[in-house]
């Protein structure tokens, strides 16, 4: 196992950060055309987690590659800070919510002792995200004022949109990344 970030691995943490960073900035038009389908129905505020899996898929993805403390709290945090200087509509507020995702992030690798890449940690990294982005929303965007039901259907809505995109499609990515020896282990 490797003892620390040398150059190479510090300028592909940055590629991630940029592209990860134009993504989170398209994901916001996903995220507002969703609010404006589903608010009628009285659904709006599920768009955020419908699309909060997009938003996390930097830190995991990080952490899957360099497999060391930090990678993926720094993966998601670089996300975060690309896509504020692309002018998004939330500003500056997205380095908190890069802190937060990149600690949810981080907690999941932290949990399995950065030994253990496999489901359970996508699992692990999956649940974390989820509660701790959830909690998160839960003072930042008055998810406290929801009914118990709705909450349910947001946080299960979240768990599941974490773990397809942060998960699932980054182990696609990663396996990719393997067989194209991009990853070093």
């Amino acid at each position: 196992m490797k003892k620390g970030f040398h150059l190479r691995d510090i300028i592909l943490l940055a590629l991630i950060g940029i592209i990860f960073g134009v993504i989170y900035y398209a994901a916001a038009f996903v995220y507002n055309g969703l609010t404006l389908l589903l608010t009628p129905a009285g659904y709006g505020p599920v768009a955020n987690d419908i699309t909060m899996g997009i938003w996390c898929m930097s830190g995991p993805l990080a952490g899957f590659m360099f497999r060391l403390p930090g990678s993926s709290f720094l993966g998601e945090f670089l996300g975060a800070a690309v896509e504020m200087f692309l002018g998004d509509q939330w500003g500056a507020s997205n380095l908190i919510s890069g802190v937060v995702q990149g600690i949810g992030t981080e907690l999941g690798f932290t949990l399995t002792g950065y030994r253990i890449y496999n489901w359970l940690t996508i699992i692990m990294v999956t649940a974390t995200t989820t509660i701790i982005t959830f909690a998160w929303d839960w003072f930042r965007n008055g998810y406290s004022h929801f009914a118990g039901q709705m909450l349910v259907v947001m946080f299960i809505v979240r768990f599941i949109s974490i773990f397809f995109f942060a998960g699932v499609l980054n182990k696609l990515i990663i396996n990719m990344l393997d067989r194209a020896h991009v990853i070093r282990r």
